[in-house]
């Protein structure tokens, strides 16, 4: 093997990381984005909080609405051309909303923002299981989501201070756009979907010269139609679905402790202004920063399992919400829910290490479908169980809600995690440690017949 291209590969893979990862870097960004700004854009515009409620959750869904369209475009168009177009989307998006003379264009801003960074995990997730070893995939995917979670801390304070500098909060927006275009400029010069377009060799290559064996390539490159990718993916049983509920739960109980009931909780209980609860709540994503990278690790170096790392968060995690539960209006100490928060991320970022369970079972020619596809529940959890939860916490104009209310959602949470919790059980995880001979990755990954046409 050609040693000086080996080298190149195993260098140049971090610069399509690098550049992709500070896509996503400002996916989190924008995610948050609405929230620092909500007041400015009320005055600018004249609107109430029901348009904000709506400005927000247009993002959500666009987002929702594009996890499956994402992987399936992974695979057929590849990652650079995917990443690239779509980020010029959310650029259009941003600069719109950074020229905007009324709150409809914001609106459609805000839309085509979350439709163009939904594009962009899947494909990230697609580059690290062609770019890197199998027993590095749940690392990288850790520091993946670190990045992002710095992307939201970076969206909090450092947003409003930029736009107070700037005396205008769509400039900021604007900026933002023009930096994105450049970004998608990058993507589409410096990205490679895969290391044989530099007339390198493949990981898996190089992986079996490192451990001198013979490398037996693919018999044919493997081309798997929409339908079948998607017949394969969902109708995979028990690799699939187990995993996927728990994730629904998993992530969707974060979203409505985090991105909603969190604040007004802190508020109506125990009194806390909106600088103090905010300051606390921001040790979920501190939390998850830490927790994310080291789950990888264990994952990968330590306990060579997905399935252990995710039973050891999960299980921390629902002790957690058992603890919200039953101390809900006791507990008053900012440091208290300071460290509460910080385990609530920490362990919750484990569940970074379930992409890795679910793309080794399926080929890499539609891992970008599969990972789409799986994250479509954690979306959905969260739209589900928010909407569900509203309508818990419906109190008369005017009214706070009382402690007894939220005792009752995080109740409610408390069960579903434990649901989750017999799911991730019960779901099946094919190891870190065993090798997949690349000449019989069809009979490994149960590939149907037809996806040799």
């Amino acid at each position: 093997m050609n040693i000086e291209k080996t080298s190149k590969v195993l260098k140049y893979r971090w610069i399509v990381f690098t550049i992709l990862a500070l896509a996503y870097f400002f996916v989190y960004f924008h995610r948050v984005s609405t929230a620092v700004v909500a007041s400015d854009i009320m005055s600018t515009f004249g609107v109430g909080a029901a348009s904000i409620g709506l400005l927000g959750s247009a993002y959500f869904y666009a987002y929702t609405a594009m996890q499956l369209p994402s992987g399936i475009l992974s695979d057929s168009w590849g990652v650079k051309k995917t990443a690239g177009v779509f980020t010029l989307l959310a650029a259009a998006g941003a600069i719109l909303t950074g020229v905007a003379t009324n709150f409809t264009m914001v609106l459609i801003g805000r839309i085509f923002i979350g439709v163009g960074v939904a594009m962009v995990y899947v494909p990230v997730m697609k580059v690290l299981s062609i770019w890197f070893k199998k027993n590095e995939f749940a690392s990288m995917s850790g520091l993946l989501v670190s990045i992002g979670n710095a992307g939201a801390l970076s969206a909090a304070g450092p947003l409003a201070i930029v736009a107070t500098l700037l005396g205008d909060w769509q400039k900021v927006f604007f900026l933002l756009g023009v930096f994105s275009i450049l970004l998608a400029v990058a993507i589409f010069m410096f990205v490679k979907d895969k290391p044989e377009d530099m007339d390198c060799p493949s990981i898996p290559e190089i992986e079996a010269h490192e451990n001198g064996e013979r490398y037996i390539p693919p018999k044919a490159a493997e081309k798997i139609s929409m339908g079948a990718a998607l017949k394969q993916t969902f109708g995979s049983g028990m690799k699939f679905w187990p995993i996927s509920i728990w994730f629904f739960f998993m992530y969707g109980s974060l979203m409505v402790y985090q991105g909603l009931w969190g604040g007004p909780f802190f508020r109506d209980v125990l009194g806390w202004d909106k600088v103090t609860y905010a300051g606390v709540l921001s040790f979920v994503a501190i939390g998850m920063i830490c927790g994310s990278p080291i789950a990888g690790y264990l994952s990968d170096k330590v306990l060579k399992s997905r399935k252990k790392v995710l039973l050891i968060g999960t299980a921390v995690y629902v002790i957690l919400w058992g603890v919200l539960w039953l101390q809900a209006g006791n507990i008053t100490s900012t440091m208290a829910y300071t460290i509460i928060h910080f385990l609530f991320g920490f362990f919750g970022g484990f569940c970074v290490v379930s992409y890795a369970q679910v793309k080794e079972w399926f080929p890499a020619s539609i891992a970008g479908t599969a990972i789409g596809a799986y994250n479509i529940f954690p979306f959905l959890g969260g739209a589900i169980l928010m909407t569900l939860t509203g309508k818990m916490m419906n109190v008369a104009n005017g009214s706070i809600a009382t402690v007894a209310q939220y005792k009752s959602v995080w109740l409610l949470m408390f069960g579903c995690m434990i649901l989750s919790f017999l799911c991730l059980l019960v779901s099946k995880e094919m190891g870190v440690g065993k090798v997949i001979v690349a000449g019989e990755i069809a009979d490994t990954y149960d590939v149907p017949p037809s996806s040799d046409q």
